[in-house]
């Protein structure tokens, strides 16, 4: 899951090397926490945070396991 929203933002962005994607687990649940460079926080994002939507999406679909992955953007 970490490798799938790491290259989605990295396609996003225009300084894709700053782009860093934290992963930790804690009981049943994976929290992701993406970071981008400094002003291109909004790509990630999207307009009215539908790109940021279709990620959380992307990942509630991809999980088979039954197990919650949470997406947080930003500092």
């Amino acid at each position: 899951m970490r490798d799938l929203i790491e290259y989605i933002a990295r396609g996003l962005v225009d300084n894709p090397d700053a782009v860093v994607v934290e992963e930790r687990r804690d009981g049943g649940t994976t929290f992701l926490h993406l970071q981008v460079a400094d002003g291109e926080l909004g790509r990630v994002i999207g307009r009215d945070g539908k790109l940021a939507s279709a990620m959380r999406v992307l990942l509630r679909i991809g999980n088979r396991r039954g197990k919650r992955v949470m997406l947080d953007i930003g500092d």
